[in-house]
C-alpha cells in the first residue's frame, strides 16, 4: 500500500499518542473527524496499522535495567533460536539485523544480576554462538 504525506502525518501522530481522540488528530491535521476515522480504518484494514501498544514512561522504568543484547546465531538455526527467545518475557523486542550479529534483543529486567542471568539463558539456547550486551543509559528519542 502506498501512503501519502497525510497518512504519514497521521501515523506520526498515532505514534506520539495512540489514545488521542479522532477529533484531536483531525484538528492537528486540519481534516474532518470522519476523514481521519476513515483513514485510520483503511490503514488498519490494509495492515499498515497492525495494533496498538503501551509505551512505559522512562521515569517509571528508572529502577529497571534496559539493554540491547546482540546475538550471533549458528547458520540455519535462526528460526529455532527466535522461537526460544520469544518465550523469554524479559525481551521486549527482537530484531534481525545485518552485520556481525544476527539478532538484537531489547530487554528490561529488574537488576544487573537479572540481566546477567538473562544473558546466560540466551547464551545457553541451542544455536546461539555468542552475545554482547550494552546497557541503555537513557533514551534520547523514541517515536
Amino acid at each position: 500500500m502506498k501512503l501519502n504525506a497525510t497518512d504519514e502525518q497521521l501515523l506520526s501522530l498515532l505514534r506520539e499518542n495512540a489514545r488521542a481522540s479522532t477529533a484531536q488528530i483531525a484538528r492537528r491535521l486540519d481534516l474532518s473527524r470522519t476523514t481521519v476515522q476513515s483513514r485510520i480504518e483503511r490503514l488498519e484494514r490494509e495492515g499498515v496499522i497492525s495494533g496498538y501498544t503501551v509505551r512505559i514512561d522512562e521515569e517509571y522504568e528508572r529502577g529497571h535495567i534496559r539493554a540491547h543484547i546482540m546475538i550471533s546465531v549458528h547458520p540455519k538455526q535462526t528460526v529455532s533460536v527466535t522461537n526460544a527467545l520469544r518465550a523469554m518475557p524479559e525481551l521486549r523486542a527482537l530484531h534481525s539485523v545485518s552485520g556481525v550479529y544476527d539478532l538484537i534483543a531489547i530487554s528490561v529486567v529488574s537488576s544487573v544480576s537479572a540481566l546477567d542471568l538473562l544473558t546466560d539463558r540466551i547464551g545457553a539456547v541451542e544455536g546461539v554462538e555468542r552475545t554482547a550486551t550494552s546497557i541503555i543509559l537513557s533514551t534520547k528519542l523514541e517515536r
